[in-house]
């Protein structure tokens, strides 16, 4: 394992993804403190956690944030000294406990220029030092602090941006992921290194249809026009569904054009061809939901739906370059060449990194399988960050060969296309065998059912005691009320989610949809529970890159799964 020097205090960063942030990173990496990065969503508990295992002193944060989550918790870390806030208002902050001092980011910014400072002497950091130790969101129990040297980190990005092409300062990238997630601090660390603009926005003001955008107000993305942005698949999947549902709304003889043109371009682009004619008749007006000029669409966090990415290959005339990394590769592991539109599938090795199978007898995959290999994927390279912060238990997944170069056991199940592309299958941890010993993927029943209409998240579950799937699904509100309409069943949105014969009638539409999409008759949920609320980052049961918390999940509809096996 290699020891970074300990050169600085660690710094934690507790805010929205803006300007702000990434400027404090910089001043961080440059006077080598280590940044602790948290999300803006995380509960009270996995803040306290995350601040007393770094043993921080110093923590930048927003006003809204300071206001609303974390002076709530203040006398739970008692090492917390100075509170820097990143807006210009109010400038004095009575109320808050002896010993904790809150500074503006502005008074801040004039200390660093007096004289004294501006000439002390600062120290470069390592390359081995800890740049940032980066907490996961957790979609598996108590956050871990991931620690990424910053020679992780230039591995990562010098690797991200040789995946795209023509990269530089025409470029205009819009950030409004959580910056405290990797895909985002990578993709931007990318933008300042190539000399990219970068225009701050969230998830709620992105489009013209966003929620915090009043109606016949520009959302950012008509505003900024970027030509770069990286998406997580959940996204994606509201995007097409919002265009698709509109696109139903037509007349029939424009549904039909739109369609014949759909098919049109989807069979020139698998020739290789382009199609400008289409382009600027059909699709300008879909393509101008995210500004217009998009050249390159990133995606990661998860895997993308087939349906999806065709969808924004086509609409929004730009490909798509999926990606495979984690938190513990800086990011970078794989991402598809920007020619290449094939779906399913997630590139082949990026320049910092190689991959290979590791045999999985539990499960069935073996690197010795024909007429791919398959079994779990090992990432290892330059980019392979420094373990866990304070958990030695859990760095097993990690070790080094005789090369000396460092690996990670990624917990994913791939197989190698012979092109050396990869496609991610399975996941060990998402297996569940059945009481009459079939092994079920979550995951895989997961992302083919996410592809109904219907659907706008679903949480496959199952126990090794019982015989049988059952899910856990938040409903699309406007295809619900049109099938409650088409079935005589009324009542409010709550009642009908709440309603025996309209989970039967949801349950026959995903049964359908299971079966075109070749699932087992094993692996098709026999019972389901409609959700009438959506499941967000800050309701706890999904990580924000919108990974379903299984265990908090499981905790929340307990009683239903009882029920649903016949507990009660």
């Amino acid at each position: 394992m290699l020891r970074p020097t300990r050169a600085h205090n660690n710094i934690a960063i507790f805010c929205e993804t803006r300007a702000e942030w990434v400027i404090a990173a910089q001043a961080c990496f440059m006077q080598n403190f280590p940044l602790v990065t948290l999300y803006s969503t995380l509960g009270g508990p996995a803040i306290t956690h995350g601040l007393n295992e770094t043993e921080v002193s110093h923590i930048i944060t927003s006003r809204e944030l300071l206001e609303t989550r974390l002076k709530f918790i203040l006398l739970e870390v008692p090492r917390l000294q100075h509170i820097i806030v990143v807006d210009d208002t109010p400038t004095k902050w009575p109320g808050y406990p002896r010993g904790i001092s809150v500074h503006n980011m502005a008074t801040v910014q004039e200390l660093g220029t007096k004289l004294e400072n501006v000439s002390r002497g600062r120290k470069q950091p390592m390359p081995s030092d800890i740049a940032v130790i980066m907490y996961t969101s957790g979609s598996t129990g108590v956050p871990k602090g991931v620690m990424i040297s910053h020679s992780n980190i230039i591995a990562g990005i010098t690797g991200m941006a040789e995946r795209i092409p023509n990269l530089g300062e025409n470029d205009t990238y819009i950030g409004y992921l959580p910056l405290a997630h990797v895909l985002e601090l990578s993709a931007e660390l990318v933008c300042v290194a190539h000399g990219c603009r970068i225009g701050y926005s969230s998830p709620q003001t992105l489009a013209d249809q966003s929620t915090k955008i009043k109606k016949g107000s520009k959302g950012d993305t008509s505003v900024l026009q970027p030509t770069l942005m990286a998406a997580v698949p959940e996204i994606m999947d509201r995007i097409y569904k919002n265009v698709m549902t509109k696109v139903e709304e037509m007349s029939s003889a424009q549904r039909t054009l739109f369609t014949l043109a759909y098919n049109y371009k989807l069979e020139q682009l698998s020739q290789g061809r382009s199609t400008p004619l289409c382009d600027n008749l059909v699709f300008k007006k879909v393509r101008s939901l995210l500004g217009g000029k998009t050249r390159v669409l990133l995606s990661g966090g998860a895997p993308l739906s087939a349906a999806t990415q065709r969808f924004m290959n086509v609409c929004f005339c730009c490909p798509v370059g999926q990606g495979y990394g984690l938190t513990e590769t800086c990011g970078a592991g794989t991402i598809s060449e920007m020619w290449d539109y094939s779906t399913g599938r997630v590139g082949g090795p990026l320049i910092c990194s190689e991959i290979k199978l590791k045999d999985w007898v539990e499960g069935g995959y073996h690197s010795t399988d024909t007429p791919n290999p398959q079994g779990e994927i090992l990432i290892g390279g330059p980019n392979v960050t420094m373990g866990y912060y304070k958990n030695e238990a859990k760095n097993q997944d990690f070790f080094v060969d005789d090369n000396g170069q460092r690996w990670f056991c990624t917990g994913d199940i791939g197989e190698v296309h012979p092109d050396g592309c990869l496609k991610i299958i399975d996941r060990k941890k998402d297996l569940v065998k059945l009481q009459a010993g079939e092994y079920v993927s979550l995951g895989k029943v997961e992302a083919m059912l996410k592809n109904c209409p219907l659907i706008d998240n679903i949480c496959a579950y199952a126990n090794s005691e019982e015989m049988y799937v059952i899910g856990f699904v938040v409903p699309n509100q406007k295809h619900l009320l049109s099938l409650a309409e088409q079935y005589c069943i009324r009542g409010s949105w709550e009642e009908l989610c709440n309603n025996a014969a309209m989970e039967g009638v949801v349950l026959q539409v995903i049964t359908e949809a299971a079966l075109s999409a070749q699932l087992e008759r094993f692996e098709i949920p026999r019972k389901i529970r409609l959700s009438p609320d959506p499941w967000t980052p800050e309701t706890g049961l999904v990580t924000d890159a919108f990974k379903l918390k299984r265990q908090q999940l499981k905790s929340k509809y307990q009683d239903d799964i009882e029920r649903m096996y016949g507990g009660k």
